[in-house]
Protein backbone atom coordinates (compact mmCIF):
# COMPACT_ATOMS: atom_id res chain seq x y z
CA UNK A 1 0.00 0.00 0.00
CA UNK A 2 1.21 3.46 -1.09
CA UNK A 3 2.26 6.25 1.60
CA UNK A 4 1.36 8.42 -0.15
CA UNK A 5 -1.82 9.15 0.50
CA UNK A 6 -1.79 11.24 3.51
CA UNK A 7 -4.59 14.32 3.79
CA UNK A 8 -5.98 14.16 0.39
CA UNK A 9 -9.51 14.03 0.00
CA UNK A 10 -12.13 11.55 -0.61
CA UNK A 11 -16.13 11.75 -1.33
CA UNK A 12 -18.08 8.55 -0.60
CA UNK A 13 -21.93 8.33 -1.77
CA UNK A 14 -24.50 6.74 0.09
CA UNK A 15 -22.55 6.34 3.53
CA UNK A 16 -25.23 6.29 6.11
CA UNK A 17 -25.17 2.44 6.00
CA UNK A 18 -23.73 -0.81 4.55
CA UNK A 19 -20.25 -0.63 2.46
CA UNK A 20 -20.25 3.17 2.13
CA UNK A 21 -20.24 3.40 5.61
CA UNK A 22 -17.52 0.98 5.73
CA UNK A 23 -15.57 2.46 3.28
CA UNK A 24 -15.38 5.80 5.02
CA UNK A 25 -14.33 4.94 7.78
CA UNK A 26 -11.15 2.65 6.55
CA UNK A 27 -10.67 5.47 4.11
CA UNK A 28 -10.39 8.15 6.97
CA UNK A 29 -8.29 4.90 9.21
CA UNK A 30 -5.85 5.26 5.93
CA UNK A 31 -4.97 8.93 6.32
CA UNK A 32 -7.70 10.26 3.99
CA UNK A 33 -9.93 13.24 4.43
CA UNK A 34 -13.17 12.01 4.42
CA UNK A 35 -16.46 13.85 2.77
CA UNK A 36 -19.19 10.91 3.56
CA UNK A 37 -22.76 12.21 1.76
CA UNK A 38 -26.33 10.79 1.94
CA UNK A 39 -29.53 11.57 0.84
CA UNK A 40 -30.58 12.40 4.12
CA UNK A 41 -28.41 13.73 6.94
CA UNK A 42 -30.12 12.71 9.68
CA UNK A 43 -29.59 8.95 9.05
CA UNK A 44 -25.81 9.84 10.11
CA UNK A 45 -25.98 8.06 13.36
CA UNK A 46 -24.59 4.59 12.49
CA UNK A 47 -21.58 6.50 11.05
CA UNK A 48 -20.72 8.87 13.34
CA UNK A 49 -20.91 6.43 15.90
CA UNK A 50 -18.41 3.98 13.99
CA UNK A 51 -15.96 7.07 13.55
CA UNK A 52 -15.96 7.96 17.11
CA UNK A 53 -15.08 4.26 17.70
CA UNK A 54 -12.49 4.17 15.72
CA UNK A 55 -10.89 7.41 16.53
CA UNK A 56 -11.94 8.92 12.85
CA UNK A 57 -13.10 12.75 12.21
CA UNK A 58 -15.57 12.53 9.29
CA UNK A 59 -17.47 15.32 7.40
CA UNK A 60 -21.00 14.42 6.74
CA UNK A 61 -22.61 16.26 3.77
CA UNK A 62 -26.10 16.18 2.27
CA UNK A 63 -26.00 14.88 -1.47
CA UNK A 64 -28.67 13.15 -3.19
CA UNK A 65 -27.20 11.52 -6.45
CA UNK A 66 -30.80 11.75 -8.32
CA UNK A 67 -30.86 15.34 -8.28
CA UNK A 68 -29.20 17.94 -10.44
CA UNK A 69 -28.69 20.62 -8.08
CA UNK A 70 -28.03 18.39 -4.63
CA UNK A 71 -24.72 16.99 -7.07
CA UNK A 72 -23.97 20.41 -7.87
CA UNK A 73 -24.14 22.54 -4.68
CA UNK A 74 -21.95 19.50 -2.99
CA UNK A 75 -19.01 19.71 -5.28
CA UNK A 76 -19.29 23.23 -5.30
CA UNK A 77 -18.91 23.27 -1.50
CA UNK A 78 -16.38 20.25 -1.19
CA UNK A 79 -14.30 22.89 -4.27
CA UNK A 80 -14.75 25.95 -2.46
CA UNK A 81 -13.31 24.54 1.17
CA UNK A 82 -10.58 21.96 -0.09
CA UNK A 83 -10.23 22.60 -3.42
CA UNK A 84 -9.97 19.66 -4.70
CA UNK A 85 -11.49 15.53 -5.15
CA UNK A 86 -8.84 13.12 -5.12
CA UNK A 87 -10.74 9.77 -4.63
CA UNK A 88 -14.71 9.51 -5.72
CA UNK A 89 -15.90 6.02 -4.06
CA UNK A 90 -19.68 6.11 -6.26
CA UNK A 91 -21.31 3.90 -3.64
CA UNK A 92 -25.00 4.94 -3.40
CA UNK A 93 -27.53 2.84 -5.08
CA UNK A 94 -30.56 1.14 -4.44
CA UNK A 95 -32.30 -2.32 -5.80
CA UNK A 96 -35.44 -3.21 -7.43
CA UNK A 97 -36.75 -6.88 -7.51
CA UNK A 98 -39.60 -7.61 -9.48
CA UNK A 99 -40.66 -9.28 -13.31
CA UNK A 100 -40.91 -7.05 -16.53
CA UNK A 101 -44.32 -7.40 -16.35
CA UNK A 102 -44.82 -6.29 -12.72
CA UNK A 103 -42.09 -3.18 -13.44
CA UNK A 104 -43.50 -0.26 -14.41
CA UNK A 105 -42.43 2.61 -15.91
CA UNK A 106 -41.92 4.35 -12.66
CA UNK A 107 -39.88 1.55 -10.96
CA UNK A 108 -37.46 1.66 -14.00
CA UNK A 109 -37.03 5.08 -13.93
CA UNK A 110 -36.22 5.14 -10.29
CA UNK A 111 -34.10 2.34 -10.10
CA UNK A 112 -32.19 3.60 -13.22
CA UNK A 113 -31.78 7.37 -11.50
CA UNK A 114 -30.21 5.31 -8.71
CA UNK A 115 -28.16 3.31 -10.02
CA UNK A 116 -26.60 4.54 -13.63
CA UNK A 117 -27.86 8.20 -13.72
CA UNK A 118 -26.41 8.73 -10.19
CA UNK A 119 -23.13 7.68 -10.84
CA UNK A 120 -22.91 9.32 -14.16
CA UNK A 121 -24.16 12.86 -12.34
CA UNK A 122 -21.37 12.84 -9.65
CA UNK A 123 -18.68 11.44 -11.83
CA UNK A 124 -19.43 14.29 -14.22
CA UNK A 125 -19.33 16.81 -11.56
CA UNK A 126 -16.18 15.79 -9.60
CA UNK A 127 -14.27 14.91 -13.39
CA UNK A 128 -13.65 19.00 -14.19
CA UNK A 129 -11.54 19.29 -10.69
CA UNK A 130 -9.28 15.77 -11.32
CA UNK A 131 -8.52 16.69 -14.71
CA UNK A 132 -7.68 20.11 -14.22
CA UNK A 133 -5.27 18.74 -11.74
CA UNK A 134 -4.51 15.69 -14.05
CA UNK A 135 -4.61 13.12 -10.77
CA UNK A 136 -7.13 11.17 -9.40
CA UNK A 137 -9.46 8.02 -8.88
CA UNK A 138 -12.80 7.06 -9.51
CA UNK A 139 -13.58 4.00 -7.97
CA UNK A 140 -17.59 2.38 -8.97
CA UNK A 141 -18.89 0.15 -6.70
CA UNK A 142 -21.36 -2.00 -9.17
CA UNK A 143 -22.16 -5.64 -8.53
CA UNK A 144 -22.35 -9.40 -9.99
CA UNK A 145 -25.22 -8.17 -11.50
CA UNK A 146 -23.42 -5.69 -13.60
CA UNK A 147 -21.98 -8.39 -15.87
CA UNK A 148 -24.44 -11.51 -15.08
CA UNK A 149 -27.84 -10.92 -15.48
CA UNK A 150 -29.91 -12.21 -12.70
CA UNK A 151 -33.83 -13.22 -12.97
CA UNK A 152 -36.24 -10.85 -11.74
CA UNK A 153 -33.20 -8.14 -11.79
CA UNK A 154 -34.07 -6.61 -14.77
CA UNK A 155 -34.35 -3.21 -14.14
CA UNK A 156 -31.01 -3.54 -11.46
CA UNK A 157 -29.38 -5.19 -13.62
CA UNK A 158 -29.80 -3.00 -16.90
CA UNK A 159 -28.68 0.10 -14.41
CA UNK A 160 -25.85 -2.00 -13.32
CA UNK A 161 -25.04 -3.29 -16.88
CA UNK A 162 -25.34 0.33 -18.41
CA UNK A 163 -22.55 1.45 -15.22
CA UNK A 164 -20.01 -0.71 -16.70
CA UNK A 165 -20.61 0.06 -20.11
CA UNK A 166 -19.76 3.30 -18.62
CA UNK A 167 -16.69 3.19 -16.74
CA UNK A 168 -15.19 0.83 -19.29
CA UNK A 169 -15.77 3.50 -21.93
CA UNK A 170 -14.27 6.55 -19.89
CA UNK A 171 -11.12 4.61 -18.60
CA UNK A 172 -8.91 4.80 -21.31
CA UNK A 173 -9.66 8.62 -21.52
CA UNK A 174 -9.70 9.38 -18.57
CA UNK A 175 -5.92 7.58 -17.72
CA UNK A 176 -4.99 10.16 -20.42
CA UNK A 177 -5.32 12.55 -18.23
CA UNK A 178 -4.32 11.65 -15.68
CA UNK A 179 -7.44 10.18 -14.22
CA UNK A 180 -7.60 6.10 -12.60
CA UNK A 181 -10.76 4.43 -12.79
CA UNK A 182 -11.85 0.81 -11.53
CA UNK A 183 -14.53 -1.34 -10.68
CA UNK A 184 -15.69 -2.50 -7.37
CA UNK A 185 -17.57 -5.71 -8.37
CA UNK A 186 -19.34 -7.78 -5.24
CA UNK A 187 -21.97 -10.42 -5.34
CA UNK A 188 -23.99 -11.26 -1.54
CA UNK A 189 -23.06 -8.80 0.81
CA UNK A 190 -24.66 -8.59 4.90
CA UNK A 191 -26.39 -5.58 4.78
CA UNK A 192 -30.16 -4.14 4.66
CA UNK A 193 -30.05 -3.96 1.34
CA UNK A 194 -31.68 -6.34 0.45
CA UNK A 195 -34.37 -5.66 3.19
CA UNK A 196 -34.66 -2.19 1.91
CA UNK A 197 -35.43 -4.22 -1.75
CA UNK A 198 -38.49 -6.71 -0.28
CA UNK A 199 -39.83 -3.44 0.99
CA UNK A 200 -39.73 -1.35 -2.23
CA UNK A 201 -40.99 -4.36 -4.19
CA UNK A 202 -43.75 -4.40 -1.68
CA UNK A 203 -44.56 -0.66 -2.10
CA UNK A 204 -44.22 -0.24 -5.59
CA UNK A 205 -44.86 -3.02 -7.73
CA UNK A 206 -48.22 -4.78 -9.13
CA UNK A 207 -48.90 -7.51 -8.55
CA UNK A 208 -46.88 -10.75 -9.56
CA UNK A 209 -48.72 -12.94 -12.27
CA UNK A 210 -49.64 -16.42 -11.26
CA UNK A 211 -47.21 -17.85 -14.04
CA UNK A 212 -43.94 -16.68 -12.26
CA UNK A 213 -45.00 -17.37 -8.65
CA UNK A 214 -43.08 -20.60 -8.17
CA UNK A 215 -39.96 -19.53 -10.31
CA UNK A 216 -40.25 -16.42 -8.35
CA UNK A 217 -40.10 -18.43 -4.65
CA UNK A 218 -37.47 -20.62 -5.80
CA UNK A 219 -35.59 -17.48 -6.98
CA UNK A 220 -35.86 -15.97 -3.28
CA UNK A 221 -35.24 -19.21 -1.82
CA UNK A 222 -31.89 -19.89 -3.68
CA UNK A 223 -31.07 -15.82 -2.90
CA UNK A 224 -31.21 -16.16 0.36
CA UNK A 225 -28.98 -19.28 0.80
CA UNK A 226 -26.53 -17.81 -1.24
CA UNK A 227 -26.52 -14.57 1.03
CA UNK A 228 -26.23 -16.95 4.19
CA UNK A 229 -23.68 -19.10 3.19
CA UNK A 230 -21.53 -17.05 1.67
CA UNK A 231 -22.25 -13.54 1.89
CA UNK A 232 -19.18 -10.54 2.67
CA UNK A 233 -19.65 -8.31 5.38
CA UNK A 234 -19.46 -4.86 4.15
CA UNK A 235 -15.98 -4.31 5.84
CA UNK A 236 -14.50 -7.18 3.75
CA UNK A 237 -15.58 -5.34 0.43
CA UNK A 238 -14.50 -2.09 1.88
CA UNK A 239 -11.07 -3.45 2.34
CA UNK A 240 -11.29 -3.65 -1.58
CA UNK A 241 -12.03 -0.56 -2.25
CA UNK A 242 -8.77 0.51 0.25
CA UNK A 243 -6.82 -1.59 -1.87
CA UNK A 244 -7.75 0.20 -5.15
CA UNK A 245 -7.92 3.65 -3.89
CA UNK A 246 -4.20 3.32 -2.16
CA UNK A 247 -2.54 0.98 -4.71
CA UNK A 248 0.43 2.48 -6.73
CA UNK A 249 -1.20 0.91 -10.00
CA UNK A 250 -4.77 0.13 -9.61
CA UNK A 251 -6.78 -2.19 -11.63
CA UNK A 252 -9.76 -1.44 -13.78
CA UNK A 253 -11.61 -4.31 -12.41
CA UNK A 254 -12.28 -6.06 -8.94
CA UNK A 255 -13.82 -8.44 -7.74
CA UNK A 256 -14.36 -8.91 -4.03
CA UNK A 257 -14.59 -13.20 -3.52
CA UNK A 258 -13.39 -15.91 -5.40
CA UNK A 259 -16.72 -17.22 -6.11
CA UNK A 260 -17.74 -13.92 -7.74
CA UNK A 261 -14.12 -14.44 -10.26
CA UNK A 262 -15.20 -17.52 -10.54
CA UNK A 263 -18.38 -16.87 -12.62
CA UNK A 264 -17.05 -13.89 -14.21
CA UNK A 265 -14.16 -16.06 -15.18
CA UNK A 266 -17.14 -18.64 -16.00
CA UNK A 267 -19.02 -15.94 -18.69
CA UNK A 268 -16.00 -15.15 -20.40
CA UNK A 269 -14.79 -18.07 -21.50
CA UNK A 270 -18.64 -18.71 -23.09
CA UNK A 271 -18.72 -16.09 -25.78
CA UNK A 272 -22.15 -18.37 -26.64
CA UNK A 273 -23.78 -17.06 -23.38
CA UNK A 274 -25.53 -20.24 -23.04
CA UNK A 275 -23.79 -21.65 -19.70
CA UNK A 276 -24.91 -18.72 -17.92
CA UNK A 277 -28.33 -18.87 -19.20
CA UNK A 278 -28.52 -22.54 -17.85
CA UNK A 279 -26.73 -21.20 -14.55
CA UNK A 280 -28.97 -18.84 -13.62
CA UNK A 281 -32.09 -20.55 -15.31
CA UNK A 282 -31.17 -23.45 -12.62
CA UNK A 283 -31.99 -21.02 -9.92
CA UNK A 284 -35.82 -20.82 -10.66
CA UNK A 285 -36.98 -24.17 -10.21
Amino acid sequence: MSTAFSEKIALVTGTSSGVGLSTAIQLAQSGFIVIATMRDTSKSGALQARAQEAGVHIEVRQLDVQQDASVTNCMQEVSKIHGRIDVLVNNAGAGYLGSLEQTSADDLRRTMETNFFGVWRVTQAVFPLMRAARSGRILTVTSIGGLIGQPFNDAYCAAKFAVEGFMESLAPVAKRLGVQLSIIEPGAINTSFVDSVQALRSESTQELPEEYGQMFESYLAMTQQVFASSGQTPDEVARIIIEAATTDTPHFRYTTSEMIHGLISRKYVDPTGDSIIALTGSRLS
